[in-house]
Parts: C-alpha cells; sequence; structure tokens
C-alpha cells in the first residue's frame, strides 16, 4: 500500500451530509443551472459568457457562445390581439350599416331634408332606379300627377290638362284652359272628381294656377330644370287629348326656343270642340297662324319643339324627361286639318308641338300664388 506522503491534516474536511462521512467535493454554492429547452432539438444553457470562451461561471456557463433562437411571441399576447382586432372590425361595420341604415330612414321619412309645407312643391315622382329612362317607368311615376280639367264658359266646354304640384291640391295648366270659365271640374288618374278655383292666372305666359277644393294627400310632380335640355334628348308627354285620360307618348326634344305667339284670351278665336271635348287654341309660328284665328290680344313666349304626339286636350299637361321630371308644360300643337274648318276630332298630331320650359313656370309660381291675373 502506497502511504501518501502529504502531512496530516493537509485535505481539509468537509462537514458530512447524511452518512456521518466527509463529503468531497464540497457541494456548489448554488444551484447547478438548468438546461432550458426551447423547442424539438435545441436546448440552451444559460450562463454570463465567462472570458474564458467556455462561458465561465462553473456549471452555468456551458452552451454559451451558441446561437440562441429568436424570442417566440407570447401566445397569450395573440389570443389578446384577436379579440381587439375583431372588435374593431365589428365596430366599422356597424358604423357602415349604421350609415346606410340612417340614409334610407332619410329618404323614406324625410328627415333627410328640410320639410315642405302644403304651398310648396313635393317631390313625388322618383322613376325607379330599374325604370330610369324608360318610358313605361316615367308614365307609371308620372301619370297619377297628371289631371284631366273641363272648363265651361259662355263659349261652351273644353278640355285640358293639369299637373299636380302640391298634395292639397295646386295644380298648373294653360292660361289658355280656364279663360273665361265659370266653373271647372277635375278629374284625378283614380277617377275621382273635384271642384276648383282659379288661385291666380299669367295670359303673357299662358299659365294659370288653380286650386282643388277640399283635396289632401295627393301624389305631386317634380318640377326640374329646362335650362340643360337639348335637341334629341327624348321625353314623354302625358295628358287628356279629346278627353281621353292619361294618355302617353313619346318622342325627342325637336328644337329649343321657338318663338311661339298664342291668344291671351277666350275672345281670341278659340274653338271649343264638341266631340270628345277637345279644344283648338290658335297659335302663330313663323308668320303663320294654326288652328285658327288667334285675334288681336297675343302674347308670345320662347317654347320647347317637340315631335311627341299632342293633340287637342293635351294643352296644360306635361312634357317629362326620362327621369321623371317635368321640363314643360304643353301649350299648343299643329293640327293641320282644323285649320281647314274641319272638327278636332278629324285633327290629329303631325309632330308639331310645343311645350313652355318649367323654367319660365317656377319663375312665375310665386305671382300666381299670389292671386296676380293678367
Amino acid at each position: 500500500m502506497t502511504e501518501s506522503q502529504r502531512p496530516s491534516g493537509e485535505y481539509p474536511m468537509y462537514p458530512s451530509y447524511g452518512n456521518g462521512d466527509a463529503a468531497y467535493p464540497p457541494p456548489p454554492a448554488h444551484q447547478p443551472a438548468q438546461p432550458i429547452s426551447t423547442g424539438p432539438g435545441t436546448t440552451v444553457w444559460p450562463g454570463n459568457g465567462g472570458a474564458d470562451g467556455h462561458g465561465g461561471g462553473g456549471y452555468g456557463g456551458f452552451g454559451q457562445g451558441l446561437p440562441q433562437p429568436a424570442p417566440q411571441p407570447s401566445r397569450h399576447g395573440r389570443r389578446v390581439k384577436r379579440p381587439v382586432a375583431l372588435l374593431a372590425a365589428v365596430a366599422i361595420a356597424a358604423a357602415v350599416v349604421g350609415g346606410v341604415t340612417a340614409t334610407a330612414v332619410g329618404q323614406f321619412t324625410g328627415t333627410g331634408s328640410s320639410g315642405a309645407d302644403s304651398s310648396s312643391v313635393v317631390s313625388g315622382t322618383t322613376v325607379s332606379q330599374s325604370s330610369t329612362g324608360t318610358v313605361a317607368g316615367v308614365a307609371k311615376a308620372v301619370s297619377p300627377t297628371i289631371v284631366e280639367i273641363g272648363a265651361t264658359s259662355s263659349a261652351g266646354e273644353s278640355t285640358g290638362s293639369g299637373v299636380v304640384i302640391t298634395s292639397d291640391g295646386e295644380i298648373v295648366t294653360n292660361n289658355h284652359v280656364i279663360a273665361g270659365a265659370s266653373s271647372i271640374k277635375v278629374t284625378l288618374s283614380t277617377s275621382r272628381t273635384y271642384t276648383a278655383k282659379v288661385v291666380g292666372t299669367d295670359a303673357d305666359k299662358d299659365l294659370a294656377l288653380i286650386k282643388l277644393e277640399g283635396a289632401s294627400g295627393l301624389k305631386t310632380a317634380t318640377l326640374g330644370d329646362s335650362s340643360g335640355i337639348k335637341v334629341g334628348d327624348q321625353v314623354v308627354a302625358i295628358g287628356s287629348p279629346e278627353g281621353l285620360t292619361g294618355t302617353v307618348t313619346s318622342g325627342i326634344v325637336s328644337a329649343l326656343n321657338r318663338d311661339v305667339t298664342v291668344a291671351k284670351d277666350s275672345e281670341g278665336g278659340q274653338e271649343q270642340g264638341q266631340q270628345g271635348g277637345g279644344s283648338d287654341w290658335p297659335f302663330e309660328f313663323g308668320g303663320q297662324q294654326f288652328n285658327g284665328d288667334t285675334g288681336n290680344s297675343t302674347t308670345t313666349y320662347k317654347a320647347i319643339q317637340t315631335d311627341a304626339s299632342l293633340n287637342p286636350g293635351n294643352s296644360g299637361g306635361a312634357l317629362i324627361n326620362m327621369s321623371g321630371e317635368i321640363i314643360g308644360i304643353n301649350s299648343a300643337m299643329y293640327s293641320a286639318s282644323s285649320s281647314g274648318g274641319s272638327s278636332s276630332s278629324g285633327a290629329g298630331s303631325v309632330g308639331l308641338g310645343f311645350a313652355i320650359p318649367v323654367n319660365t313656370l317656377k319663375a312665375d309660381l310665386d305671382t300666381l300664388r299670389g292671386g296676380n291675373s293678367s
């Protein structure tokens, strides 16, 4: 046996760890570092990165200097963000739906624009989206706002047309339709009949405003803008030719700013038709007189020329664009046979019709409502 040559006491003794014998080597001052598993096939040992190239720091230094995996985002953090994003998307969608709903409600209830009283022009003939630009769509929307006017005077009876512009029964027509009338009867598209009184007339512009007695809740026409119309634009005419209520014809704008001269009163040569209730109102155009003698009391205005079929009884009715807006009040039409003295029932449209521009009417509306008669 080899004996140690080291002097006694050179090896220090350590406290017992349960077996009564000295333990060697001594336990570390701190618990050894445990490997950290970051994923399949990757193990990282924590350490201080000592200068000896092995990480230093005893047991915790192993593995220092190895590539460190990129930190992974917390799954918990992702769970938090998803509800936030979802809530934001829901809020945006709700705002869009809410805006559309508010707009739709405003359109149906009228809360989206300023209200109109009974003396205002009320828009009520909007053509549906699918029917815009069609004669059928315009006719369906506007026909309920066009009425037949029967005027009785000392010269006899005549028939004309009119346009409802307020829900309580204000109706625009030609002055020559009701000139000299002792009584006026108005028939709606529903066949209901009212008595009407004259509110105001403007013979110089061949316009008149009458009011139904006891009417309410009527559908009203939309007055458009005649300044934007062009030659070639498609138009629709609705009226009561020869007493045929609600007759619809169509054509185009043939010309603009035609100088048309008409008689200002019933003594200016008006021919009262006895068949069908039609009435030929004489007018002058291009130095020639049509439908009889206009007499000495006349007025001249700028008119829209159209080839939409117009016949006696269309006077005072509507000339309409393809959006369902009134752009003119039909006022004169050339009937070739009537100038020869034949009855109105033998007269027919030859594609020469004239209408008072709606902007002329709108400029004169307040005067007519004021009860002016000229």
